[in-house]
């Protein structure tokens, strides 16, 4: 009986384990042993995370997958190429016809469809084949699908993409990535997967203790500041299906990541690719040339919260996050399939439903106490189940877009959401002042027949139009500005809520869109004129035919005139090229417009092209830069004024301007000197025309090397142009036409920009550039009209009168160098005033955030580091300028604030940038925006530098600031005794040694440290305030530093390697030694070498003062040996052939600064009858020189002869009077006496 039943509970044992067996089989479920995975695209599991790498993969040429074909099945080699036996196969449910052998593991992909079956793509080693080519239809229908792919089997342990290690007490799983992430200003190679609804690239604090949750995390860098992206952050745990839910997989988390998508050319690669790139160009706005190279998914499903009661398993949600990045650029797509509950129990929830308390995070956050955003109104309120059914992302209820790289942008309408000021997110951020720009708009949501209303600026209303509910469009109008303007739209008559900040980009500096092969365009007759254009800036259309059309400006009254003059070509090719016969509009007569001297071509489409698929037609315009007209309208102007057309348009432009009030007395004098241009970078930055770096051409100043201009306009308008040449001095108009010349009128205009002389390029080519045609460039430079031009006009002023800046800055941990050369060190902890001035006209703050230097090997380091500068001037925007994070810094180094908003500059138009008050640039060569220049209406400038994450900063100041600088950088008054003065006017004694220090530390440093408050003598502080974060967050007076100057000193005795260092890297300089005695950081030894001798260098290039003997014309029809103009110069004059000189054949600088005075007279250039009739005229003059005084003499004489004998002819008539009259009245007795005397007379 006992065998009996044995044998029962044997068998009975033997039949549940086959039992088991065949229910294992039926779910999917492979071998229970768990093999280390291959490498492919379902990313290996990863204990251990990789640091991050600074390195990034090179961009790969994209497959195209627009092409049609009817077959997209591929047949890749199976694992086993022979097939096994129909009684070891089994079609396994839901594997969309994929044949399963479990005692080989082998998957017969011939009939996989990736939308049905359960069971993930071939790996890597079962790729091959031919290349995939996905059709239209196939990518629609992929693209119908909600949810991104998420597989429960397959793969070398047959769970796909589930992750059986992530559960309930093991919460998280480490994912290396192998590429680069951007995420939120940082980049990563891994990623953490966690259980809790979100991917995490950093520690999250032990636990969170109070709700709701705020990031980033005010504590950092006490408590640990995660970086994560949270699509559903909460406590939560793995649930339970239900009986009613469709999709049957496995109930968890799971993770996919294909990468190389840009060279794969399997099936899956392909598909994956191209419905991702589609779903984001079409789902969010400025994505329309995004190629992703890596994917990410990652789904919850069937997940609970933690906490609750086991009935709660059943409330379950389904979500997914979708990151594409092509290691530039990422995207985030969050998918809500499904939201049953809000919060867990620690969050005050009910343990059955999970409903009240504070809901689930729905957010990014950058970590390192830096940035967060966080999605209102969903978030952490009780709309969050809403998010099911908005975002309509691809046209998805539940489908929420982002960009988050470098700043979240969110892709996706808003209806939960009311306010006065809510953010408008719209690309491109910028566009040509002319207008035409295409601008995609995403703020509230849109409906088909909404009417949507766009404001720029304050210019006239323009209509948009809706795309679909997340985008609408508008066109931009012609606006008469520069710079940042407000952008608001509005929804029928409903106010403008939806707000943002738009740049307009001048003419002369927007994105060139039409290139001249050559330069016949600027010729008076030219035989064509051969110009190009990106033909996909129009449309990808290759069939599509543009339209080319002139137009042109001109100011006859205060208002401005921008006007259409003709059709160039009507139904051209769009293929990238045009060919323009000035021939053919000989003929034509525009007697309204013909006045118009310069324009821009217009290239736009011909017919409207509609947008993906929608009713919406639209017609996009790119604009060439400014051109003159002399290549159309010379026919007209030779018609109207003759062949010398080009003298009478210069004699009218010189009649005008002579009518106009005279500007150059308002400008700043030209450096003598390349080097003294470059270094007054307060006034100066590079003329865009003539950049050294950027574009050497330099047209409209040949033979020069660099030129600069002011950087804002005069009160007038104008600017200042100054040009050097290879000798790096500077290039004057009286010796050549191509010298510097100033500008009646700014590039960047002057308010009110609508006016005549104010408009942004537009007057300044209107007053400036045309007479260069049409006096010179069109003419000859000895011609009357380029001589009044390039001396009456438009003369340089030369650089005699010259007063270069007074320069003081700030580096390592920190050095201080004032205006007046005093050296000190200063390692104060909090914000501070480094220069400050109260003078009503030339009032500038500039103010310092100096925080702890990072701990080095041996602990903490007792030393600060300059963090922060920020900038007023006047009543300028306020301009700030702060490090980035180390690991934040792959694109961009530094961020800029202005007017407390963050600013790129990361595009060429968008390089310099025009604030009210200040102009903000970074250098041409600059792509990672290490420098910073900011320069204020009044000539002072503030340059920010980093490298290796230390940064120094230098002011520039004009000598209208002598004698009223306060602050760290001490009172510029050419005395060094005065410059340690404090906010009460005390001076304190300037450091006497290495060991003074703590003195000046404690007498002087602090007391310029800043407070919210506004205080007497210091002003309050400017920085901006994050996360409320005041002044005190950042001021420790109590902070004390390390005083001591020597590394023997600093460092112990027993690491004498580390003082050997010391003086092998700084050679003894003092700053040097002392910082890397503190943090034994070579990088920052360097670095403080560089910038010290970077300041020197600056201040003694600015004291060496150039003597120039002004300006020395070359003659008219004559050259000069040399343009010097330096003491010791001598310069010898030459005529053209058939010229004679006449006057000083040379001249020569003396040192005292003036040319020696000329000894035959000034020169000249005369020709040969000219030099024949003078010749003649002064033989005649010498001759008349001589013959006058001789003629004059014997006239003299002749007169004084008959003067004389007419003296004697009446005294002889006098006597024969007397004589006749005596005669009669005499007696006769006297008669005979009177007659002997005339006898003896």
């Amino acid at each position: 009986m006992f065998k009996l039943r044995s044998v029962l509970v044997f068998l009975l044992f033997i039949i549940c384990i086959v039992y088991a067996q065949n229910e294992n089989e039926d779910n999917g479920v492979g071998s229970p042993e768990q093999l280390s995975p291959e490498p492919s695209d379902n990313s290996p599991q990863d204990e251990n995370p990789i640091p991050s790498e600074n390195g990034q993969n090179e961009q790969e040429t994209p497959v195209n997958a627009e092409e049609t074909n009817p077959k997209h099945d591929v047949d890749p080699p199976p694992i086993n190429p022979y097939p096994p036996p129909p009684s070891m196969t089994r079609t396994i449910p839901g594997a969309g016809g994929a044949l399963f052998n479990a005692k080989e593991k082998y998957i017969d992909y011939t009939n996989w469809d990736s939308l049905t079956s359960r069971y993930g793509p071939p790996q890597e080693s079962q790729r091959g084949g031919i290349p995939y080519v996905v059709t239209e239809t196939r990518l629609k229908e992929i693209r119908s699908h909600f949810m991104y792919w998420y597989f429960d089997l397959g793969g070398s342990d047959n769970e796909g993409d589930w992750q059986k290690a992530i559960q309930t007490s093991s919460p998280q799983v480490h994912k290396n990535l192998n590429f680069q992430l951007p995420f939120f200003g940082f980049r990563f190679n891994y990623t953490r997967v966690s259980i809790n609804g979100y991917l995490e690239f950093s520690d999250p604090p032990p636990h969170y203790s109070t709700y709701p949750l705020v990031f980033p995390v005010k504590d950092w860098p006490k408590q640990n500041d995660p970086s994560f992206i949270g699509i559903f952050f909460s406590k939560c745990r793995v649930g339970s299906m239900r009986a009613e839910d469709l999709d049957k997989k496995k109930e968890g988390v799971y993770f996919r990541l294909e990468r190389d998508l840009l060279t794969r050319t399997d099936q899956f690669g392909v598909e994956v690719r191209e419905r991702v790139k589609w779903d984001i160009r079409e789902g969010i706005i400025g994505a329309e040339t995004f190629e992703p190279k890596h994917v990410i998914i990652t789904t919850w499903k069937n997940i609970s919260f933690a906490g609750g009661i086991p009935q709660s398993l059943f409330t379950t949600n389904t979500f997914q996050l979708v990151l594409a990045t092509d290691e530039v650029f990422t995207y985030a797509i969050f998918n809500y399939l499904d939201l049953q509950w809000t919060t867990h129990t620690e969050a005050l929830g009910d343990t059955l439903k999970g409903e009240g308390g504070t809901p689930a995070y729905v957010g990014f956050n950058a970590g390192n106490g830096t940035r967060s955003y966080e999605y209102v109104p969903y978030s952490q309120a009780s709309v969050i189940r809403d998010l099911t059914g908005r975002g309509w992302g691809n046209g998805f209820q539940g489908r929420h877009i982002f960009r988050i790289d470098e700043k979240i942008i969110l892709g996706s309408c808003n209806k939960d959401i009311d306010g006065a000021n809510l953010d408008l997110f719209f690309a491109p951020e910028s566009g040509n002042m002319l207008g035409g720009t295409m601008v995609n708009i995403t703020g509230p949501c849109f409906e088909p027949y909404d009417k949507v209303i766009c404001k720029f600026d304050t210019e006239d209303e323009v209509y948009g139009t809706v795309v679909n509910r997340n985008r609408a469009i508008c066109i931009q109008p012609r606006l008469l500005v520069e710079g940042y303007i407000r952008l608001e739209i509005a929804i029928g008559p409903g106010k403008y809520k939806w707000k943002g900040k738009y740049f307009v980009e001048t003419p002369a500096t927007a994105a060139e869109k039409i290139f001249f092969e050559d330069y016949s365009v600027h010729e008076k007759y030219p035989p064509e004129i051969k110009i190009s254009w990106v033909h996909r800036n129009l449309t990808t259309n290759e069939n599509a035919n543009v339209r080319i059309s002139l137009w042109g400006y001109r100011e006859t009254t205060i208002r401005p005139e921008f006007l259409y003059i003709d059709e160039l070509a009507n139904s051209a090719p769009n293929d990238g090229r045009y060919t323009i016969s000035p021939a053919a509009y000989r003929n034509r007569d525009n007697r309204n417009v013909s006045d118009i001297k310069f324009g821009f071509l217009q290239i736009n489409l011909t017919e409207p092209i509609p947008v993906n698929g929608t009713d919406t037609r639209i017609t996009p315009v790119i604009w060439s830069r400014p051109i003159p007209l002399g290549w159309y309208f010379a026919p007209q102007w030779e018609r109207e004024y003759g062949k010398r057309w080009t003298e009478a348009l210069c004699d009218n432009w010189i009649r005008n301007d002579r009518y106009l009030r005279n500007f150059a007395n308002e400008l700043p004098q030209c450096p003598c000197k390349l080097e003294q241009a470059l270094a007054d970078k307060g006034r100066y930055l590079p003329d865009f025309d003539c950049d050294k770096d950027a574009n050497p051409k330099c047209q409209y100043n040949r033979g020069a090397i660099h030129c600069v201009r002011t950087g804002s306009p005069t009160l007038e308008g104008s600017e200042q142009q100054c040009c050097y040449d290879k000798n790096y001095f500077l290039m004057l108009s009286y010796d050549q036409q191509w010298g510097s010349s100033p500008q009646r009128s700014h590039n960047l205009g002057y308010l009110p920009w609508n006016e005549a002389n104010k408009v942004p390029t537009l007057s300044h080519w209107f007053h400036d550039m045309v007479p260069k045609y049409l006096c010179c460039s069109w003419q000859y430079e000895q011609s009357v009209g380029c001589e009044t031009l390039r001396f009456e006009r438009r003369p340089t002023q030369d650089c005699v009168a010259y007063q270069a800046p007074a320069i003081a800055g700030v580096y390592g941990d920190p050095h201080v160098i004032t205006f007046d050369d005093v050296f000190y060190t200063f390692n104060g902890k909090g914000e501070f005033v480094l220069v400050r001035t109260n003078n009503k006209n030339n009032r500038l703050e500039v103010q310092g955030r100096f925080e702890q230097m990072p701990m080095n090997a041996y602990g903490e380091v007792r030393a600060t580091q300059l963090t922060s500068v920020v900038a007023r001037g006047n009543s300028s925007t306020i301009v700030e300028v702060r490090i980035r994070p180390q690991e934040a810094q792959w694109r961009y180094r530094l961020d800029v604030f202005a007017d407390g908003r963050r600013v790129y500059f990361d595009r060429p138009s968008l390089k310099f940038q025009h604030f009210p008050g200040v102009t903000v640039y970074t250098p041409t060569y600059i792509l990672n925006q290490s420098e910073v220049l900011v320069m204020f209406d009044s000539g002072a400038g503030l340059e920010v530098v980093e490298n290796k994450g230390y940064m120094t900063a230098r002011v520039y100041l004009p000598w209208t600031y002598i004698n009223q600088t306060r602050g760290l950088f001490g009172n510029w008054s050419f005395n060094m005794l005065d410059d340690l003065t404090d906010p009460d006017n005390v001076q304190i004694g300037l450091p006497s040694g290495n060991y003074d220090y703590e003195r000046i530390y404690s007498d002087f440093g602090l007391k310029w440290m800043l407070h919210d408050k506004e205080e007497p003598n210091k002003g309050g502080s400017l920085f901006k305030r994050e996360f409320a974060r005041t002044s005190a967050y950042y001021n420790n007076k109590t902070f004390k530093p390390e005083f001591r100057m020597l590394p023997e000193e600093i460092i112990p005795q027993n690491r004498s390697i580390e003082i050997n260092k010391a003086y092998e890297y700084c050679n003894k300089d003092p700053e040097c030694l002392y910082d890397y005695a503190m943090t034994l950081n070579r990088d920052l030894a360097h670095f403080t070498l560089n910038y010290k001798s970077t300041i020197v260098n600056l201040k003694e290039i600015t004291r060496r003062r150039v003597i120039s003997c002004g300006v020395l014309e070359t003659p008219r029809f004559g050259r000069k040996s040399n343009f010097l103009f330096i003491p010791g110069t001598k310069v010898t004059f030459e005529c053209n052939q058939d010229f004679q000189l006449i006057g000083d054949k040379r001249r020569e600088c003396t040192p005292d600064g003036y040319w020696d005075v000329p000894v035959y007279g000034y020169t000249e250039c005369l020709r040969q009858q000219e030099y024949s009739a003078r010749q003649a005229g002064y033989t005649w003059g010498i001759v008349l020189a001589v013959m006058i005084p001789l003629v004059l003499v014997l006239v003299y004489i002749a007169y004084r002869i008959i003067r004389s004998k007419q003296r004697n002819d009446q005294e002889q008539a006098r006597e024969n009077m007397a004589y006749e009259i005596q005669k009669k009245t005499c007696p006769r007795s006297s008669c005979g006496e009177i007659k002997s005397i005339r006898t003896r007379r």
